[in-house]
């Protein structure tokens, strides 16, 4: 990404905060971090880290691939609990950033009016 003069954010989750890895054990050892285009949610990249990476990464490249934003991965709907949640985990990460102080005030608003 610096290369091509790309700015990140990058957006990580670790094991030891995923209810599977738990179940495994509670020293399960590894993270997701995903790094998108600073502004949006295009993935540029990743790393995976422990148990089933293989098996979690393709879910990255498939998105990578469809031109499928990490936004999008949020909404995916994975069994609980597996190591994959720690995907969405990241997507929820990224969703919270849009939520701007303007936006998070007028929902306040709104939800006041309506409750």
């Amino acid at each position: 990404a610096k290369k091509d003069g790309l700015t990140i954010d990058t957006y990580e989750k670790w094991f030891r905060d995923n209810d599977r890895a738990m179940t495994d054990g509670p020293t399960t050892p590894g993270l997701v971090r995903i790094h998108v285009r600073q502004g949006s949610d295009k993935i540029v990249g990743a790393s995976i880290v422990g148990p089933h990476a293989g098996d979690l990464i393709s879910e990255i490249t498939l998105a990578m691939r469809a031109g499928v934003g990490l936004g999008t991965l949020a909404s995916v709907i994975h069994p609980y609990p597996t190591y994959a949640d720690a995907i969405r985990a990241c997507g929820d990460q990224y969703n919270r950033t849009r939520l701007t102080p303007t936006i998070r005030a007028a929902f306040r608003q709104f939800l006041r009016l309506t409750l």
